[in-house]
């Protein structure tokens, strides 16, 4: 049983070492989104968080099991940018040296701010070929490797997020969130187990990167031999094993949205909202537009908002390439 080693002493002892440095990002109901589905629709504006992501809930955590030994020598990781800039300012702010190694076609955005907090960032070639190059840069230098995801302190950070959730909306019915590797959804699914909660979780991956969809088709982690989809937060090319693990004991399911389908929500997120997104943090929004989740109409629904890392500019242009109306000016 995965979950064991997560159980509600370990969630409450996660969150209680990364509290004081983590922002408790906003719950807000969303009049359009209600007013558009008949029932509730609340926002966990994890885009809000330091960092500009959820990330930093998983980092700052794994960074705090690390021995002096391994302090000492420095962290390693990969990421297309947003586990990259939570580790980069968790490392800095414990004075650990951190090493990040990022797509070549990382955003030019995230991989300057991975820098801006301090990590030395390589860029090599696709997210296959950065966790292989990870690899060898800590056994070269001794670097001591954080997984972006299949890791019980990671996914024990980001159960913080869905601790804070259960408290501020205890009748929530079903929780929406986007997966890449699973750190955050399987983070949220421990929350749900261990405060006893009768909430539903779906997770809502791109079509071009569905890794733990086919994982739980099969009944294992699986590894893509490729992925191809606009939501670069949503990209790694597998899913965890611990992270499947607990989806698949956890969650209801896990739906697949068309990169299209995340522009029009992330449209109609800047158009209705104050919020700055990217287009992964509006992946929820796209599964729950499917009709794909079924939900409970008398209880909340949450979406969560998972990231917010894009410039302006970009959105703009992703949006005038899909054609998609709504596009911010």
């Amino acid at each position: 049983m995965p979950l064991r080693d997560l159980a509600s002493g370990e969630l409450d002892a996660a969150r209680s070492r990364i509290r004081s440095l983590l922002v408790r990002t906003p719950l807000v109901r969303s009049t359009p989104l209600s007013e558009r589905f008949g029932f509730d629709v609340l926002l966990k504006c994890e885009n809000r968080q330091t960092t500009g992501a959820f990330k930093a809930r998983g980092a700052l955590n794994r960074l705090t099991t690390l021995s002096e030994e391994a302090r000492a020598r420095g962290v390693a990781t990969i990421s297309a940018g947003n586990h990259a800039q939570a580790v980069a300012w968790a490392a800095a702010a414990a004075g650990i040296r951190s090493v990040v190694v990022m797509p070549e076609h990382a955003s030019p955005l995230k991989v300057r701010r991975t820098r801006e907090y301090g990590a030395e960032v390589v860029l090599h070639g696709d997210a296959a070929d950065a966790f292989v190059r990870v690899r060898a840069l800590c056994d070269e230098r001794e670097l001591t490797f954080l997984h972006p995801f299949d890791d019980p302190a990671v996914v024990a950070g980001h159960a913080s997020c869905g601790l804070e959730v259960l408290e501020e909306a205890p009748d929530v019915g079903t929780i929406v969130v986007p997966v890449g590797g699973g750190g955050l959804a399987s983070g949220i699914c421990a929350a749900v187990a261990a405060t006893g909660s009768d909430a539903h979780v779906w997770g809502v991956e791109p079509e071009g990167a569905a890794a733990m969809h086919a994982s739980l088709e099969v009944g294992r982690a699986v590894h893509l031999d490729a992925v191809d989809t606009i939501a670069d937060g949503l990209a790694p090319p597998m899913a965890g094993a611990l992270n499947h693990a607990i989806l698949a004991e956890v969650a209801q399911g896990v739906v697949t949205v068309t990169d299209g389908e995340i522009v029009c929500a992330l449209a109609a997120l800047l158009r209705d909202t104050d919020e700055p997104l990217e287009a992964s943090g509006a992946a929820a929004l796209a599964g729950l537009g499917t009709g794909r989740i079924p939900v409970r109409p008398d209880r909340p629904v949450v979406l969560v908002l998972s990231g917010g890392n894009a410039e302006e500019e970009a959105n703009h242009s992703l949006l005038a390439r899909f054609g998609v109306e709504g596009a911010p000016s």
